[in-house]
């Protein structure tokens, strides 16, 4: 298909009739991973979703043939595209819309969030429901993509989309996440073949994954943070976040369950058991401690999936 891009501000550059249906959906970004790995030469990574959302709207018209998006959006038009081209449908237009406050290049997920809403938009506006398994299919035929297409906390092959399972919802937990600045490309980071040192960490990463199932499987954050801070520590190896010990520091003073971050990102998170309350106490005390940090956030993590 052709793909046209238009401003949010400016009219449509054709006129396009007959619309067969529109939806709208959200996807949750994440903040970095709460392990990640490889399991029997497979890559997996662990999802963190959080209250943040990438909002996509798609309508669908029987005219034409062309994808119509706004600029900067070249992973979700092909999203639209490999959907339609699955779901069947070659001679359709459709009509993209993308609202992101998620930074880029951050490990955030932003892309993924793109991605995944894209999809499942598409394919609702076509009044199909897509699985979360087949939305993860098409997800990673176009990038590497996070598993917050699936519901709760996800184990998911980010490369291939060969292994999957979804581990439970979490547990109250809050996270208070810290960018100091800088950017990751997240495609060519994956494109480098780390397999040899993910397996010289395979012990750390294999405690990290044990502890993690057994936090949620009994709903204790401690062990989801200890988990998460094992990973976290491990993956220096492959990508050093020089501030990680700083921020580890702090997260030993306020009480948190530990520590996540963007295995191939900037972001830090430290995660707290929401059921003590003290979220937005430890919010002010970062904000007052990491004076030079570019972005300092208040989270929760949720369950993943699409919203509509």
């Amino acid at each position: 298909m052709n793909i046209q891009k238009f401003n949010h501000h400016s009219k449509l550059p054709r006129l396009l009739s007959n619309p067969i249906g529109t939806a709208v959906v959200r996807a949750p970004g994440v903040c970095g991973e709460l392990a990640q790995g490889m399991i029997n030469d497979h890559n997996f990574l662990i999802t963190c979703p959080i209250d943040f959302f990438s909002r996509v709207e798609v309508t669908i018209y029987k005219s034409g043939s062309d994808i119509i998006a706004p600029p900067n959006c070249r992973k979700s038009s092909l999203a639209v595209d490999a959907t339609l081209q699955d779901l069947g449908y070659t001679d359709v237009s459709a009509v993209l819309k993308v609202y992101n406050p998620i930074p880029r290049g951050k490990g955030m997920g932003s892309s993924s969030a793109d991605v995944t809403a894209s999809i499942a938009a598409t394919a609702l506006s076509l009044g199909c429901n897509l699985s979360p398994r087949a939305i993860a299919n098409i997800a990673v035929s176009i990038e590497p993509s996070d598993g917050i297409m699936f519901p709760g906390i996800a184990l998911f092959d980010h490369k291939q989309g060969v292994i999957s399972e979804e581990l439970g919802n979490p547990p109250p937990m809050e996270i208070v996440a810290l960018d100091f600045g800088g950017t990751v490309d997240t495609v060519q980071f994956n494109q480098v073949d780390r397999s040899h040192i993910w397996k010289s960490i395979q012990g750390e990463t294999d405690k990290a994954l044990e502890l993690i199932r057994e936090g949620i499987h009994k709903g204790i954050p401690a062990l989801i943070g200890e988990g998460a801070t094992i990973s976290s520590l491990a993956s220096q190896s492959l990508l050093e976040n020089i501030h990680l010990t700083d921020v580890l520091d702090f997260a030993g003073t306020v009480g948190a369950v530990g520590v996540c971050l963007g295995h191939s990102g900037t972001i830090i998170g430290i995660l707290l058991d929401a059921r003590q309350k003290k979220g937005k106490s430890v919010f002010n005390q970062a904000r007052k401690t990491f004076c030079k940090a570019s972005e300092i956030y208040h989270f929760r993590i949720l369950g993943g999936g699409i919203r509509t």
